[in-house]
């Protein structure tokens, strides 16, 4: 049953055109971005030349995929939570605003069920999206700019041939994945509580947003507070690039982030069940 109404809950998603403007966005974005760095990025080759000094003879360009990639997740990852969030904002609110749960919850599937299967085909289309991201940024930036080695920085600059890139990447990308389904979790908490789809992305957006300010800002009371913010692990995918991983301070982000979405989940539940239909 749990399967059958899973599928059900994706069908509704991608039957709805807000679900398609973010792989629109993407389709449009990479390509734009990939083909700017194809007609020349001089001025980022340089400076990273510029910081490589003369430790390092540089043979061909060190602009390929890899570092197209890179640099793309670093400026657009704050920007994929808000395409994310129009999915987990309306799933069950949309339901709510529309009326059909009057119908939906009065059937002999429990409410629970019902809750966990919009959240698990949310969490389907946050990996889809995630993966045309991987397709569109890595697959089509190798394919146009060819690969080669990476330079990322680390406490300095770092080199990594492209046999540990790609390894690099996957792993990146997995982290990447975890830090977006905290996302669509807490706007799926919110969705959970309202009966429209614009509240939840206003909000989630907002506390994202302040959370990123305190994470980054560098001032003493907001460095007090970072630790318990879940925002300020949003970077545990860039630890995919440092040498050596700090596989201890990324479990210690799993960790954190891992008790955030239970929260967050605990708290959509508590909500649901006692979710008002008739009025």
């Amino acid at each position: 049953m749990l399967i059958k109404l899973i599928g059900n809950e994706i069908i509704k998603i991608f039957g709805k055109i807000r679900s398609l403007l973010g792989f629109a966005a993407l389709a449009v974005l990479m390509p734009l971005i990939i083909w700017g760095f194809s007609k020349g990025a001089t001025g980022i080759e340089q400076d990273i030349i510029r910081q490589l000094g003369d430790s390092f003879i540089i043979v061909g360009s060190i602009l390929n995929g890899f570092l197209v990639t890179y640099i793309t997740m670093n400026f657009l990852w704050v920007h994929i939570p808000f395409l994310l969030m129009l999915v987990a904002g309306d799933v069950v609110a949309g339901e709510g605003a529309s009326g059909t749960f009057r119908i939906i919850l009065t059937r002999r599937v429990s409410r629970i069920k019902i809750l966990f299967a919009k959240l698990i085909a949310t969490y389907i289309y946050t990996i889809i999206f995630i993966t045309f991201f991987v397709i569109m940024s890595l697959g089509l930036g190798s394919l146009w700019l060819g690969i080669g080695d990476l330079v990322v920085f680390d406490k300095g600059v770092l080199i990594l041939p492209q046999e540990m890139a790609w390894a690099r990447f996957a792993l990146a990308f997995l982290f990447a994945s975890f830090v977006m389904i905290v996302v669509v979790t807490l706007c799926f908490m919110f969705s959970s509580m309202v009966n429209s789809g614009i509240g939840p992305i206003i909000g989630a957006m907002a506390i994202i947003i302040i959370g990123l300010a305190i994470a980054t800002i560098p001032i003493d009371i907001f460095k007090t507070i970072s630790p318990y913010i879940f925002t300020s692990y949003f970077d545990i995918w860039q630890k995919a690039f440092f040498d050596p991983i700090p596989w201890v301070d990324i479990g210690k982000d799993v960790m954190v982030l891992s008790a955030y979405t239970a929260v967050f989940i605990i708290i959509s539940i508590i909500h649901f069940i006692r979710k008002d239909i008739s009025t």
